[in-house]
């Protein structure tokens, strides 16, 4: 069973920069999409950033955090990143790392336990 664990949340003030990791105990090779999502209280969960896994993969960025938020990979470490700059209090939020997996045709997602990012105003 793959996990995924996130790490770097915590609180900040608004114009602050964080950067959360989602470290996967598979080869992140293995999957096709890694991704980061977000739930504030009271909301939906929304996706915030996708990163498709080859060496020359593409991003997409929800238009909120565009020019703000940048995801990238380490494949060495198995690591995924979300660097958050220039953070609102919108921005608040439990952020939760996913990885998609698709073998013969059938597809797996995995979500990790999500990171607790809050900014102050």
């Amino acid at each position: 069973q793959v996990q995924l664990v996130e790490s770097g949340g915590g609180l900040v003030e608004a114009g602050g920069s964080l950067r959360l990791s989602c470290a996967a105990s598979a080869s992140i090779d293995s999957f096709n999409v890694m991704a980061w999502h977000r739930q504030a209280p009271g909301k939906e969960r929304e996706l915030v950033a996708t990163l498709t896994i080859s060496i020359r993969g593409p991003t997409d960025y929800a238009d909120a955090v565009k020019g703000r938020f940048t995801i990238s990979r380490d494949i060495a470490k198995n690591t995924v990143y979300l660097q958050m700059s220039s953070l609102k209090p919108e921005d608040t939020a439990v952020y939760y790392c996913n990885a998609d997996q698709i073998v013969e045709g059938r597809r797996t997602t995995y979500w990790g336990q999500g990171t607790q990012v809050t900014v102050s105003s």
